[in-house]
């Protein structure tokens, strides 16, 4: 089993639920690559932290690409994994991002509503204004939040939660993520991150049903230093 990172943060922490900043890079459960996920390294922190024997269970309710850092909920108990799974379908969890875009967008803030189809072999989105075939409605709402040096902050919350969707929006209207060079940024950040953090989430903790709010810390990058 893997070995728990340093750099993992935990940023919330009960019997049923574990929340953790998910560093860019990293899957959010294991592919064809064989590299260890999110799922591995959690793993190993429970059954270290608490010295539980044998196999420790977490469920993933959702993901986050492997290029976007951010809050990523895992669940401790079958119960829980049940209900989050149902709250998300519900859209019941509010989804807040960060991202920082190429060039600043025409409208300080804006909802965008698009047509999105996932091409599987290429890992890619194809985005349109109308429905097409097999194509999915994608809805989500930003707010400029700051523009530097021909960069700018977006605050970004979904109302839909489709593959690539903030990503192939964003570029569609013309200001791609920051390193994202599969939906048309020019150039690479150093890491191979992109500029995209699942910043906040906020829910109705599934046992206890309290409201939770969450808040994952920005990157120790320049790119997330520099828009401070």
């Amino acid at each position: 089993m893997a070995r728990s990172p340093k750099h993992i943060k935990v940023v919330h922490e009960d019997n049923h639920l574990l929340i953790v900043n998910k560093p860019a890079g990293m899957l959010s459960q294991k592919d064809n690559s064989g590299d260890d996920s999110i799922i591995e390294y959690a793993k190993s922190y429970i059954k270290k932290k608490y010295d539980k024997p044998g196999k420790v269970f977490l469920g993933l309710p959702h993901r986050l690409d492997r290029p976007v850092s951010g809050a990523i909920i895992l669940c401790r108990t079958s119960k829980s994994l049940t209900r989050m799974s149902e709250a998300i379908r519900r859209r019941e969890i509010r989804k807040i991002y960060h991202a920082i875009i190429c060039g600043r967008p025409e409208k300080s803030s804006d909802r965008l509503e698009s047509y999105i189809k996932k091409d599987t072999k290429r890992n890619k989105v194809t985005v349109r204004s109308q429905p097409f075939a097999d194509a999915k409605r994608a809805i989500l709402s930003y707010q400029l939040l700051k523009s530097k040096s021909n960069k700018s902050l977006l605050q970004v919350e979904l109302e839909t939660g489709r593959p690539h969707q903030i990503r192939s929006q964003l570029a569609y209207i013309g200001v791609p993520i920051l390193g994202d060079l599969k939906y048309g940024a020019d150039t690479p950040l150093s890491d191979k991150s992109i500029g995209l953090h699942a910043r906040q989430l906020e829910f109705i903790h599934p046992v206890s049903k309290e409201q939770l709010t969450v808040i994952a810390e920005w990157p120790d990058l320049r790119c997330w230093a520099s828009l401070k």
